[in-house]
């Protein structure tokens, strides 16, 4: 898969000179390159899996070496781009940008190519040029990823606009939406993810500055996810207000997992063939009121989420991936998970079976003006057509959902993501020199 990780062999400790051996750095070569090795062959199954595998230790008695966060790596080329399945990251940026008066498709081009090229020498640990700043010098690529998408003005900017997917029609009007048109929207979209937060600016400055006279930043957004190792065992992430977030996340072992976020290699009615490969992201800035959050007693959230904080299980028992009971009842009578609780309305049962790949960061910009937490989540979610993945959830969240009182979704873009380049080729080749 394009986004498989792979992790290299980790440097030896020596001891110090004088009075024998420092107690600190007692790993033997071989211990600490099969801690790598493991490493590494952990990484390989996540990536093929989706999940997050590669941030176990190989023994629970033995750490894992620094060098195999930093060294562990995401191939460039392929299917599809990275970072669409590649596990969540410890440090994300996000940035759209507009092209610049009088740019169109032929500066594009030249834009995608060199941003594509130093995308794949930053991904592979490389110096982005005689121009590098040194910032990520001392680091490995720390499973890096850059991932490229067209918002829908980018094909009016290029004369492409007959080229252009019906599923990047304008998302509908929600009640709940607060939407900034300023941080929303954008001819074209940057994700990238790190599990080094310098390795992650840098790869932010190198594209930024590669953008030149060609384009300019209309917003950019800043997150984080738990750091790679952080837990006893690999877990699913938890948001700001605590909760577990992610549990029912389609699964790439899922047999129709690639039919529900990847467009197929033959494209319906309405998709060119350039999109083959690809996937639409949806990307949202979302608000959480944690003052209010947080003044609800534990049993008032879990009534709200519909799962237990403390793991994620279903109210209606089992753990974590224990499938939601929505017919049982308590000695009351009243449903066990409420009929506005967040799990049960946005559970793929309840919604036609639609489902998205949900990978988000969370975001804290400070404190507001009014003394509240600038805090949440952005929520950035793939599927092979928004119309039949975010759309009817969010359409469903929006007429009743509990967590609706404690959110506000601030900002919001939609963009064509093509599949990720052969070799030799840049991201949007195919449609930029069809």
């Amino acid at each position: 898969m394009s986004d498989t990780r792979t992790t290299s062999d980790a440097a030896s400790g020596t001891g110090t000179g004088g009075g024998g051996a420092d107690p600190t750095r007692a790993i033997s070569r071989r211990r600490l390159i099969g801690t790598a090795g493991a490493a590494g062959a952990a990484g390989l199954v996540a990536g093929a899996a989706g999940g997050s595998a590669a941030y176990a230790a190989t023994r629970p008695d033995e750490p894992t070496a620094l060098a195999t966060v930093g060294s562990a790596s995401v191939a460039f080329h392929g299917a599809h781009q990275a970072g669409i399945t590649t596990p969540m990251q410890a440090r994300g940026h996000l940035v759209a940008l507009d092209l610049a008066p009088g740019a169109g498709r032929r500066e594009a081009a030249a834009l995608l190519r060199r941003w594509s090229e130093t995308a794949r020498r930053l991904m592979a640990g490389e110096p982005a040029g005689e121009r590098d700043t040194g910032v990520a010098l001392d680091a490995g690529p720390s499973a890096l990823t850059v991932t490229f998408g067209f918002g829908r003005t980018f094909f009016d900017r290029t004369k492409l606009a007959a080229r252009r997917p019906s599923a990047l029609d304008p998302l509908p009007a929600f009640s709940s939406d607060h939407l900034d048109a300023r941080r929303s929207d954008g001819d074209l979209w940057v994700q990238i993810g790190s599990d080094d937060a310098l390795v992650a600016f840098h790869a932010l400055r190198t594209l930024l500055k590669e953008a030149g006279d060609a384009a300019h930043v209309r917003w950019q957004m800043n997150g984080f996810n738990r750091s790679p190792g952080a837990t006893a065992r690999p877990m699913t992430a938890r948001n700001l207000m605590g909760q577990v977030d992610g549990t029912n996340n389609p699964r790439p072992a899922e047999p129709d997992f690639d039919r529900r976020i990847f467009v197929p290699a033959k494209p319906p009615t309405g998709t060119p063939d350039w999109m083959a490969g690809g996937s639409y992201a949806v990307v949202r800035r979302i608000r959480m009121l944690l003052d209010e959050w947080e003044a609800l007693p534990v049993d008032r959230q879990e009534l709200v989420i519909g799962r237990r904080k403390s793991d994620g299980a279903p109210l209606t028992g089992g753990t974590e991936t224990t499938a939601l009971d929505l017919d049982k009842t308590g000695p009351d009578g009243k449903l066990v998970i409420p009929d506005n609780a967040h799990a049960r309305i946005s559970a793929p049962e309840q919604n036609g079976g639609a489902a998205m790949l949900r990978r988000p960061f969370s975001f804290h910009d400070g404190i507001a003006a009014d003394g509240t937490p600038d805090a949440g989540l952005l929520f950035i979610c793939w599927q092979a057509d928004p119309l039949k993945g975010f759309v009817p959830v969010q359409r469903k969240l929006d007429r009743g959902d509990a967590l609706s009182a404690f959110v506000r979704h601030e900002a919001s873009g939609l963009y064509a993501v093509p599949g990720g380049p052969r070799e030799g080729e840049y991201v949007g080749q195919r449609l930029l020199e069809s």
